[in-house]
Parts: structure tokens; C-alpha cells; sequence
């Protein structure tokens, strides 16, 4: 799973599986392009630069079109082309249906769908003439519904059926469109890091099968595969990474 040479954009750089993907990628020789609304995602790239490698970091706010035509513009003006996009960005809203105030679910559509199908679109345009690799970022939520996540779930569930569709789209392009859906994370940060520091952590901890919660790198490792020649004949699936939660 190396990258020399080659181009990559992470969204959502300042979280941690988003911290995780940049520096795994930096260090298999990418020259990646840290994305994030929050400027806390500067000192990240910065700290890898420090490291020698090639990265840098861009403000943006994925749910708007032009931050992301501005954001891949970004990347292929400084190194000439676009070979990996990983659509990382999220956010997580709460509640059930029927006490979801209308604001909260649009927001909740404009960060966590809006922004990846925008990624897709700018992506696929940034990689005309040349092969390239699309990863999203779902959840385990998007294949399983718990309680009081009625737009969490709906729009990472929609984050699957649209990386099948995009998939299918682009495959004669020879841009292939993978997602991974992700367990709760142990990190603070992390998808179910609130959860994980609550009193009831013990409960979550029993519901997965390895009897832990998962680590950024684990899914960082996850969307490199899928982002590399390793999986070239991989595109339009989903890959799980959640200790066995789903599969009980």
C-alpha cells in the first residue's frame, strides 16, 4: 500500500480517524492536502511537514460547493493532479424523529451527504484521464439503526447507497468509489468517543464481539487499502470495520 507520487485530500483532517488516514498516507509517500473546517487541522499538517513530508493544510467548509472546487483547485494546482480522495468529514446529531428540530437535520445532510457527494463530484472531474480512488466515510450506523440517531443514520446510510451509485457511474473512468463504515472509536474525538467516556462504556465495550472498541489507525489502515492498488478490482463496497459489532 504505497502511494509515491501520488496525490491525496483528506476531508474532515482534524478528527481523529481523519488525523490517522493524513499521516498514514504522508508516510507511504503521499503528498496530501489536510481539508477542515476547524483550523486546528494546520498544526496537524504542519507537524507532518515537520516530518519531511509533502502536506498541506487547507480551511473548508465541505458542505458548500465552492469551498470544494476551491479545495481540490487547491491540491491540483500545487501538484498537477488528484489521485485519492478520501471524504472523511462528518458530524454527529442526536435524537429521534420526533424531537429532531429541522435545522439539526439539515445539518446533519449537509455535512455528512451533501459534502460527499460534493467530494465525489469535484474528484471525479480532478481525475478525468487518469485512474484514481474515491473513499467515504460511513459508519456502522449507516447498515444498523440505534436509538435517538434518526439523522445520523439516515444520512450514513444514504453515504453507502451513494458510494455504490457514484461507483457504478465512474467505473469506465477507471475511478473506483469504496466506503468504509466504521465501529465506535476509542479516541475521544472519535465516532462514539462521548459514549465511550460515559458511565455505560462497559455496556458498549460487551456489544462487540472483540471486546474493545476500535483505534483511528485501525480504520485509517482500512481506507488506505481500499485507496491503493492493492484493492484494484475492489470498487462500490463497504468495508466494516467494527470489531463484530455488526455481526451479531
Amino acid at each position: 500500500m504505497q502511494f509515491e507520487g501520488r496525490v491525496a485530500i483528506v476531508t474532515g483532517g482534524a478528527g481523529s480517524i481523519g488525523r490517522a488516514t493524513s499521516a498514514l498516507l504522508a508516510e507511504r509517500g503521499a503528498r496530501v492536502l489536510v481539508a477542515d473546517v476547524d483550523p486546528a487541522g494546520e498544526a496537524i499538517a504542519g507537524e507532518l511537514a515537520r516530518c519531511g513530508h509533502d502536506v498541506q493544510f487547507t480551511q473548508c467548509d465541505v458542505s458548500g460547493e465552492p469551498d470544494v472546487a476551491a479545495m481540490v483547485r487547491a491540491a491540483t494546482e500545487r501538484w498537477g493532479r488528484l489521485d485519492v480522495m478520501v471524504a472523511n468529514a462528518g458530524i454527529g446529531v442526536r435524537g429521534a424523529a420526533d424531537e429532531l428540530a429541522l435545522d439539526d437535520w439539515r445539518r446533519a445532510l449537509d455535512v455528512n451527504l451533501t459534502s460527499v457527494l460534493l467530494c465525489v463530484k469535484y474528484a471525479v472531474q480532478a481525475m478525468a484521464g487518469h485512474p484514481g480512488a474515491i473513499v467515504n466515510t460511513a459508519s456502522v450506523m449507516g447498515l444498523v439503526a440505534p436509538r435517538r440517531a434518526a439523522a445520523y443514520a439516515a444520512t450514513k446510510g444514504a453515504v453507502v447507497n451513494l458510494t455504490r451509485a457514484a461507483a457504478i457511474d465512474h467505473a469506465a473512468q477507471g475511478i473506483r468509489v469504496n466506503a468504509v463504515c466504521p465501529g465506535h472509536l476509542e479516541a475521544p474525538t472519535g465516532v462514539g468517543g462521548a459514549a465511550a467516556r460515559a458511565a455505560d462504556a462497559r455496556d458498549l465495550i460487551a456489544r462487540y464481539p472483540l471486546g474493545r472498541l476500535g483505534r483511528p489507525d485501525e480504520v485509517a489502515r482500512g481506507i488506505a487499502f481500499l485507496a491503493s492498488d492493492e484493492a484494484s478490482f475492489i470498487t462500490g463496497t463497504c468495508l466494516v470495520i467494527d470489531g463484530g459489532y455488526t455481526a451479531q
